[in-house]
């Protein structure tokens, strides 16, 4: 019997332990075949999760952010200790002591699923099972998934610490509003840092990582706050808040950014604009745009936040001012259906929708608003942003009576004498508000328009080109298309001081007399008659004369003498151009090119020659505070000097590449300061600091410019329609761009002063008339005496004139032709001299650099 009963517990145990290992085999046996070929986990110590990239201005306010997910990554030493503990008590208690999975939550989610026959399955993942399926695995719940990242996550805590997976977790989750991971996530719900929340905040946090959309802080706000609560109450048992701390927690109201109980982060940052998208522009060139988007660049950009403000206006004002002169009502395209304007609520929220520019500042905000209805003389509006009012928002009829509607058939209607002319019901307009200018007191709402003429306008320290300021149109929310950088258009006179500069460095001087007359050219298109912008010839005059007035036969006739490839390889080398074709008819400017290369070249005139590179960017960081790029390359002597006097100046040291002779430099910016103080431009720039500058202004006027510059601002705009066509009578550079650098040079030379241009060493003074070029005595004064500055050891060969081998009157001087290396002509005191080699590029001095 004794025998039998030990067979029979025998025979039990060997089954039992058959049945063991058989069990023991099986669970190896299925953790080996799911176990291959598995994903490395190791990759996870070197990543580096998608992060927004930030744009801030030099005074440190951030101006925008680029991103695929908004993730700002938070490293585990910087999130605080109440966060982890809220997310561990949320999703994994046993974190710090499981070894990547917890048995005991499987086995009671194994429970449940048997006891509810599959209708509730719990995940039962830890934080590490969660790291492995969000960044290795699929989301689903099919056994082979949770097998396969039970196994991955135990081979991640041999990999990895505690802490560097709990970092990984807190920066990876989604947590709803399109936020990912808790550093980005307490900015959008509450407008704080992670260091800046209380229990109650963190518990709300850590509710949300189950599912974002089911505990949304509005529509499920009582599930969320369950959800918190029952969060803090885990906080509670695990013991890192106390009891009085709880109860004061959970009684605290749910508040968030959602709910309108803080304000939204995105206020503080401006709307985007021409500057801020052009760096994205030219970083995703640079570094590709998926690491743009991704890679976490914190960006210092060169933005004078104070000028690009002005500059906007400037442009704004200058392209509203034209447009209303035009007299056309376009208004903005979009209507509101009829059966949409019943209610406030509902035309507030067709409003809302409608596609219209709304970062518009020019005297005031520009609203969108819809018209209600229409009176006999006046239309009723309602504005976005803006609180009806008992009497209603009106449209007066004097408001409206300097435009005229543009029927469908294309004509045009007569001016608009009251609302109803120009208006209808739905219609979704801009307005602003007009003001009193002796109190600011509020007149009337008046109707505004987008302009169709379009323009840019960019400024940069000629020194270190740091642009300071960049408007690529009227408005960035109407057309991205930035004018400053993109828009490839003819610069016209703009362009004629690098023939100057040619010719200067080809042995001319400011004083050199070149004939102004008619020309005939044989081109492939017929025959080419070039003239002047008066329609008259004024005969043998100074190159000062030349470019002061914008002689186009001059210069063409001094493009000749010099030789065009030699002005095209100029050209090139100040960047321009990339590759400039050798025709005459380019010394006029009718190759196209950008306004962003045009002011980057008169830089280079400004500073004496020295090649600058312009930029929107000062230094970017990485991810972790690494700086990868810095455009100032200069070295500073003396700044960390402890010997350095309190009010001294440090050295700094620049091997920049030198593109013009120094004194080449002079001579152009003081040829070019009379294009301001007597030319072109004199009837409209007018600021307290020497300035020097050039207009230009293309065939029929289809495109405008004017860049000027001071001591140590450069400053450049270009108006024109997107699809050239002539601007109208009147359209010149110094009627429509010159105004508006005028405004916004005056503010730039109040914030950054300016003063005498820099008299290089290596010549010398000599009076002459600017009307003949002979010389003057050394006491000579009147508005027809002007200094030239001349190169020392250099023959100003006063009396010499060129007609660039083309034919002239027989009232005009002639001179003979004696090489092809010169010209023999007789000078002012009787002799002869041969000067104005046909250079080419080879042969031209720049300071020794060609």
């Amino acid at each position: 019997m004794i025998r039998f009963i030990l067979s029979f517990f025998g025979a039990i145990f060997t089954l039992l332990t058959l049945g063991v290992a058989l069990i023991a085999l099986s669970i190896g046996a299925v953790f080996w075949v799911y176990g291959r070929d598995l994903p490395s986990h190791e990759s996870l110590a070197q990543y580096k999760p998608p992060t927004i990239s930030r744009i801030y201005s030099g005074e440190g306010h951030l101006i925008d952010e680029f991103s695929q997910e908004r993730r700002l990554f938070a490293p585990a030493d910087e999130i605080p200790d109440l966060i982890k503990q809220a997310f561990i008590s949320a999703e994994d208690k046993n974190f710090y002591s499981h070894k990547g999975y917890d048995t005991r939550g499987i086995a009671a989610a194994a429970i449940e699923a048997v006891q509810t026959r599959g209708e509730t399955v719990r995940g039962a993942s830890t934080i590490t099972q969660q790291v492995m399926k969000n960044f290795l695995l699929s989301g689903d719940r099919r056994i082979e998934r949770k097998t396969k990242e039970i196994i991955l996550a135990a081979r991640l805590e041999e990999t990895l610490d505690k802490e560097k997976i709990l970092e990984l977790y807190l920066n990876e989750i989604y947590l709803g509003q399109n936020s990912y991971g808790v550093a980005a996530a307490s900015q959008t719900y509450f407008n704080k840092t992670l260091a800046e929340l209380a229990p109650h905040e963190a518990a709300f946090l850590a509710s949300l990582p189950k599912a974002p959309s089911d505990y949304h802080p509005v529509r499920r706000k009582d599930r969320l706050l369950a959800r918190r609560n029952f969060v803090l109450k885990e906080m509670y048992e695990n013991g890192y808040i106390d009891q009085a701390s709880y109860q004061a927690e959970v009684n605290a109201p749910l508040r968030s950014v959602q709910n309108g109980d803080f304000e939204s982060f995105r206020t503080a940052l401006p709307p985007r604009d021409y500057f801020t998208e052009e760096i994205r522009r030219q970083l995703a060139e640079d570094f590709g745009e998926g690491e743009f988007f991704t890679g976490g660049f914190t960006v210092r950009a060169t933005i004078d936040e104070e000028m690009q403000e002005v500059a906007a206006a400037a442009l704004r004002a200058e392209l509203e001012q034209y447009d209303r002169g035009i007299g056309i009502w376009r208004g903005t395209g979009e209507k509101i259906a009829a059966d949409q304007l019943g209610s406030e609520d509902t035309w507030r929220a067709a409003l809302s929708d409608a596609d219209v520019p709304r970062d518009i500042t020019l005297n005031g905000e520009w609203h969108p608003a819809v018209v209600l209805s229409i009176g006999e003389q006046n239309a009723r509006i309602g504005i976005e942003g803006v609180d009806e009012d008992a009497d209603g928002h009106w449209i007066e009829a004097k408001d409206v009576q300097w435009a005229r509607k543009r029927r469908s058939d294309g004509s045009l209607a007569s001016k608009a004498k009251v609302a109803g002319d120009l208006l209808e019901v739905g219609d979704v307009v801009l307005v602003r508000a007009m003001t009193s200018d002796e109190d600011g007191s509020f007149i009337r709402w008046t109707l505004r328009q987008v302009s169709e003429v379009q323009g840019g306008f960019m400024a940069m320290d000629v020194n270190t080109g740091r642009v300071l300021a960049m408007q690529g149109g009227f408005s960035y929310q109407d057309s991205v298309f930035n004018r400053a950088t993109q828009a490839q258009r003819q610069p016209g006179s703009s362009f004629k001081p690098f023939v100057y500069a040619a010719a200067l460095d080809s042995g001319y001087s400011p004083a050199t007399i070149v004939v102004d007359a008619p020309i005939e050219i044989n081109t492939p298109q017929g025959l080419w008659r070039p003239r002047n912008s008066t329609n008259k010839f004024y005969g043998p005059t100074p190159l000062r004369t030349g470019i002061e007035q914008s002689r186009n036969l001059m210069t063409i006739r001094l493009a000749q003498e010099v030789g065009m490839p030699v002005v095209a390889k100029y050209a090139e080398r100040f960047g321009v151009y990339d590759d400039m074709g050798p025709y005459l008819a380019n010394s006029l400017g009718s190759e196209e090119t950008t306004l962003y290369k045009m002011v980057a070249a008169y830089a280079m005139f400004a500073n004496g020659g020295e090649r600058v590179e312009p930029t929107l960017v000062d230094r970017i960081q990485d991810r972790y505070g690494e700086t990868i790029y810095r455009h100032d390359k200069r070295q500073c002597l003396d700044c960390n000097s402890p010997a350095l006097a309190a009010n001294a100046t440090p050295r700094i040291v620049s091997d920049r590449e030198r593109v013009m002779d120094a004194i080449t430099a002079y001579q152009l910016t003081s040829m070019m300061k009379g294009v301001v103080d007597r030319g072109t431009a004199s009837g409209v720039v007018n600021l307290p600091v020497p300035t020097a500058g050039k207009t230009g202004t293309t065939n029929d006027a289809r495109d405008v410019w004017f860049i000027g510059f001071t001591s140590n601002i450069v400053a450049g705009c270009y108006i024109g329609h997107d699809r050239p066509r002539p601007l109208g009578r009147g359209a010149y550079g110094s009627s429509l761009c010159g105004p508006v650098f005028q405004s916004f040079m005056t503010k730039a030379t109040e914030k950054y002063g300016g003063g005498p241009f820099d008299v290089p060493p290596g010549g010398y003074f000599i009076k002459i008339d600017r009307f003949t070029g002979a010389r003057l005595p050394d006491d000579a004064s009147g508005n027809y005496v002007v200094a030239e500055y001349f190169r020392d050891g250099q023959d100003p060969g006063f009396g010499l004139t060129y007609d660039g081998g083309f034919a002239m009157g027989s009232n005009l001087p002639l001179f003979e032709e004696v090489s092809s290396g010169g010209r023999q002509v007789q000078t002012s005191t009787g002799g002869t001299a041969v000067v104005g080699p046909k250079a080419n590029f080879g042969t031209v001095s720049s300071g020794g650099l060609y």
